[in-house]
């Protein structure tokens, strides 16, 4: 692969994971803020009280400068497709347009709708209208996150389509088997409920300050209550789905797995890695050790993985060499074929398209059907055909070893947390200086933990833009990389100000807090 087309798809990468994760900044606290905001202005409702009418409002200013930020680089986002991975779009644009489309058309139209009489409709509208528009729009939000979800998911376990040799592009044979394949509803779940947990805390850590400054205490008790109940089931759901997460992995993407886990040569009963420093002098196929130091918890990544823990669970090294069995979806037991037959294969099937147009052109049937049939066979691997070698199947496994380890070891922590602030709010002993300033510093390390866990999902899968169906070399935009290291910069500066921007109006808001 020459210099030029590895430093063009790295800045591309750079460019879509700075947008991705300034984006994924606001979208959480956007999914959970609603939901929250709506429970509280339904107690409103039902009781009359102006106190939870008062929470509601100054919980809804805050959604709303995150909003506003969140929307501005999510459209960015979708613009990067066309510009940044053109190849992408064109290949499968018929299957991952559908959810984007019905996102923008429904979702978005809905959160659009809604959102305008939630903030402008106090006292121009019944409150039980007002309160449904409320509803409308955490509804609209989350559908919003779920047509994106959908369509991240197909990326990591393309389903439900078909290739159609004649525009040389993949197309959606069944929208069922796309949103509703076991990755989609499971990335829906555990994505939004770790949006609810991040909310619930910068709900809590906000009030939290309050109440260290003796400011608006009661609506301060008030939202704890609510952020930590909401949080406590929240973190409850983020574990389960997390688990169903680590099944899924492992059937789809063996290498994640082996990358999430620093796993580099495969063994029946494998342990789940708690805590490890990993070799960085490791490198796949050599005799250095992986570890420098590990505590393992036994046999639970057989459990995890497969739900049996006397499981073999591949490495990066078997993956790459093949040859180990395991039983499929439909319950066959079959052997694994070495990444250098998959390249072989590949490159076959990637023979057998253009031997395909070849005989169309010149009016062969039967040679159009015998290519045909040859691509249809090997069309599994046919994204390994535009690798040159067996090492860039590999991703970052320190990136992607230790990102995994901060996202389970932080939401261990909040969920600890929770239980721990709901006691004791419970109890009236919250205002302990300590556990007001441990709420606060929950804030930061809340967003580290969101970070770190898209970086699991999305470096675990290098190099595939979709899993085994078309890498990141074959996606990309035949485009000058100088051009996207410029709007790499503009990018970089455009969303540092956007969040320097939304933080400053955010503290502001804190500071004058509810209007009592």
């Amino acid at each position: 692969m020459d210099e030029a087309l590895i430093s063009l798809v790295n800045w591309s990468r750079a460019q879509f994971a700075l947008t991705a994760m300034y984006h994924w900044l606001f979208v959480p606290l956007t999914l959970g803020l609603t939901v929250m905001i709506a429970f509280m202005e339904t107690l409103y409702v039902r009781t009359g009280d102006e106190g939870w009418k008062n929470a509601t409002k100054f919980w809804m200013r805050i959604f709303g400068v995150n909003f506003a930020i969140g929307v501005a680089t999510g459209l960015i986002l979708e613009f990067e497709f066309g510009t940044n991975w053109s190849n992408y779009s064109w290949f499968v644009g018929d299957i991952f347009g559908a959810p984007l489309a019905i996102e923008g058309i429904m979702a978005f139209f809905m959160e659009a709708t809604f959102i305008a009489v939630m903030f402008f409709g106090w006292g121009k509208v019944s409150k039980k209208f007002h309160l449904t528009a409320t509803w409308l729009t955490a509804l609209g939000a989350n559908i919003s996150a779920l047509w994106i979800l959908v369509a991240n998911s197909w990326m990591q376990y393309p389903a439900g389509m078909a290739f159609n040799p004649d525009t040389a592009r993949n197309e959606m044979v069944s929208f069922w088997e796309v949103l509703f394949s076991p990755l989609a509803v499971n990335k829906f779940l555990h994505t939004t409920t770790s949006g609810y947990m991040l909310a619930a805390i910068v709900v809590i850590g906000i009030s939290a300050w309050y109440m260290l400054k003796k400011r608006h205490q009661l609506m301060a008790k008030r939202s704890i209550i609510i952020g930590s109940v909401f949080g406590l089931v929240s973190t409850c759901f983020v574990i389960f789905t997390g688990d169903g997460s680590a099944f899924q992995v492992a059937q789809k993407q063996p290498m994640k797995l082996a990358a999430m886990e620093g796993l580099y040569d495969g063994t029946e009963g494998a342990g789940l890695v708690g805590f490890g420093i990993l070799n960085s002098k490791k490198k796949p196929g050599d005799t250095e050790e992986a570890f420098h130091f590990k505590m393992e918890v036994p046999r639970m990544l057989s459990w995890l993985g497969y739900r049996d823990a006397n499981a073999f669970v591949p490495g990066v090294n078997d993956i790459i060499k093949g040859g180990y069995t395991y039983v499929n979806a439909e319950g066959v037991t079959v052997t694994e074929p070495s990444a250098e037959e998959k390249i072989r294969i590949g490159r076959e099937a990637i023979a057998a398209l253009k031997a395909y147009n070849e005989a169309k052109k010149a009016g062969e049937v039967e040679a159009m059907e015998a290519a045909r049939a040859e691509l249809n066979q090997k069309f599994q691997y046919f994204g390994y055909g535009y690798l040159n070698d067996t090492s860039s199947l590999v991703p970052n496994v320190p990136l992607t070893f230790y990102s995994f380890r901060i996202m389970v070891i932080l939401g261990g922590v909040f969920f600890l947390f929770f239980i721990l602030v709901l006691w004791r709010v419970l109890r009236n002993r919250m205002q302990s200086r300590w556990l007001l300033i441990t709420s606060i510093i929950m804030v930061p390390l809340v967003y580290i933990c969101s970070q770190a866990g898209w970086i699991v999902a999305e470096v675990g899968r290098q190099p595939w833009a979709i899993q085994d169906v078309l890498p990141l070399t074959a996606a990309v935009s035949r485009i000058d990389a100088s051009a996207v290291q410029i709007t790499f910069a503009i990018f970089a500066v455009l969303f540092t100000l956007l969040l320097v921007a939304e933080l400053s109006i955010m503290f502001k808001q804190i500071k004058l807090g509810p209007k009592e």
